[in-house]
């Protein structure tokens, strides 16, 4: 059996994964790394900025998640949560 494997558009990610292996392996199947550079890079790399602003929206997400974890897993086992 073949699986395909499809690339995404884009990859959004914060500075921590700017690096030039990561954007190299983005490239090959076809995405566009959209990371924001770190201040310290000797060359420069440019990025869209307004998709970029859009992370904080996913970001948000998953902190409102982690907000419910303990009702979600049940670890205030009190009866109100249940």
């Amino acid at each position: 059996m073949l699986a395909v494997v499809q690339s995404p558009g884009c990859l959004i990610g914060d500075k921590a994964y700017d690096a030039n292996h990561v954007r190299a392996d983005l490239a090959a199947p076809g995405s566009i790394a959209i990371i924001s550079p770190i201040p310290t890079r000797r060359t420069s790399v440019s990025f869209d900025a307004d998709t970029y602003k859009a992370r904080n929206i996913i970001e948000r997400a998953f902190n409102r998640l982690k907000d419910w974890r303990a009702t979600a897993t049940r670890y205030d086992k009190t009866a109100a949560t249940f």
